[in-house]
């Protein structure tokens, strides 16, 4: 069976078509600008890398041009060879603990939720809706990005915040970038080879979370109520006190979504450098010996060991420690850090195996009392094998 995974974006449509077969990609790519002048789409297929410019005014129109992009390479010879769309959404809220086929009943639920996160949710449900259009008779699956944090018990989840705040509003933390914490969960377990184990998961990407995970389930997670919780980020703040927000409203004339647009675009790597969001330009002005660059690596580590610590404590001691997404998989002087201040709970790593980037990786030396992975994240394939098990069992 052939299966799409989509992740769609307000001006975006990122897919991959996977064979489950071997579970292969066939082909993968990304529409840009869609809306917006300047449109594109790039298709990486048997080695190539195909990139055109195009004029689209709606997410319907790419999706056409991408399934006839499909038929005219030969990737596909029909429509029908689709078997399902997989769909990354957002938020499942605590409605969707796990993934589920798509339904009048399941989209109307979905634009319910749509306020929790507006501008990822809206665009989520609208690429369901454009794919349900273009392929009608096509199963579609919905992949919740909140779905795997749906294990945390109440203590773990709900804020000392007033009671009715969660039962009128659903005020409480649901936790974000679950496909990848669940992938490299199920990484981990083949790894460690048992059923009973204790995980903290580190996706340290532009976003950034860390995820306590006890026998394959989440115990408790950085992110919250929405994405700008936890650790610092490439431009969010993480947590921060709360009374920050009225005092700059005041200070700087602004309102509440003014000042949470900058703690969510101008802060986190970028507002303390004041120079990039990007860990690697952060690094090479670190070499300069860029005082605010420095202060924000600084940081971001502390922020990071900050929430390991936290989450060794909760779990009663780890078995495994796991860095993935962008920072996590690439960032050597990152991973040494982070790893040389775990050393009071035994990390010690390789430094040469920790030369490596984006690839598997054992990090941690026969002498370490933790084990310390680099592992790959691979959310498309998540999407992939949890929209496969659904329509093979007609769930």
């Amino acid at each position: 069976m052939k299966i799409l995974a989509i992740n769609s974006g307000s001006s975006s449509l990122k897919f991959s078509l996977f064979n489950m077969d071997d579970e292969s990609i066939i082909t993968s790519g990304l529409f840009e600008r869609i809306g917006i002048d300047g449109s594109n789409y790039t298709i990486k297929y048997n080695g190539e890398e195909i990139k055109e410019e195009l004029i689209t005014d709606s997410h319907v129109e790419a999706v056409r041009i991408l399934l006839d992009k499909l038929i005219t390479l030969n990737i596909i010879t029909s429509y029908d060879e689709i078997g399902c769309v997989g769909h990354r959404i957002l938020h499942g809220k605590d409605v969707f603990d796990k993934s589920i086929i798509i339904n009048d009943d399941v989209l109307n639920k979905l634009d319910e939720l749509i306020d929790l996160g507006p501008l990822h949710m809206k665009a989520n449900v609208g690429g369901v809706k454009a794919f349900m259009e273009v392929l009608p008779n096509t199963p579609m699956v919905a992949v919740f990005d909140t779905a795997f944090h749906q294990t945390m018990d109440k203590v773990s989840y709900m804020y000392p915040v007033p009671y009715d705040w969660y039962e009128k509003y659903g005020v409480r933390k649901y936790g974000f970038h679950g496909i990848s914490h669940k992938f490299v969960c199920e990484e981990a377990k083949k790894i460690l080879n048992q059923e009973h184990f204790k995980l903290i998961s580190c996706h340290l990407g532009s976003g950034a979370s860390i995820c306590a995970i006890e026998d394959g389930k989440c115990v408790d997670t950085s992110m919250g109520f929405t994405p700008l919780a936890g650790v610092m980020m490439g431009t969010r703040s993480g947590d921060v006190d709360p009374s920050i927000i009225p005092y700059v409203m005041e200070k700087d004339g602004k309102n509440a979504l003014e000042v949470i647009n900058e703690l969510n675009k101008d802060s986190g790597l970028l507002g303390l450098s004041e120079y990039s969001s990007d860990m690697r330009d952060i690094l090479a002005k670190c070499e300069e010996e860029d005082e605010k660059a420095i202060l924000a690596k600084n940081k971001f580590v502390r922020r990071v060991v900050d929430y390991i610590g936290s989450y060794y404590l909760l779990l009663g001691g780890v078995d495994m420690i796991v860095f993935t997404a962008g920072v996590g998989e690439n960032s050597v002087p990152v991973r040494r850090e982070i790893c040389e201040k775990l050393s009071t709970i035994g990390v010690k790593i390789n430094l040469d195996e920790n030369q490596k980037r984006s690839e598997f990786v054992k990090l941690s030396t026969e002498e370490s009392s933790v084990l310390v992975y680099v592992i790959p994240t691979n959310e498309e394939l998540v999407i992939a094998r949890d929209s496969y098990e659904l329509v093979r069992n007609g769930i």
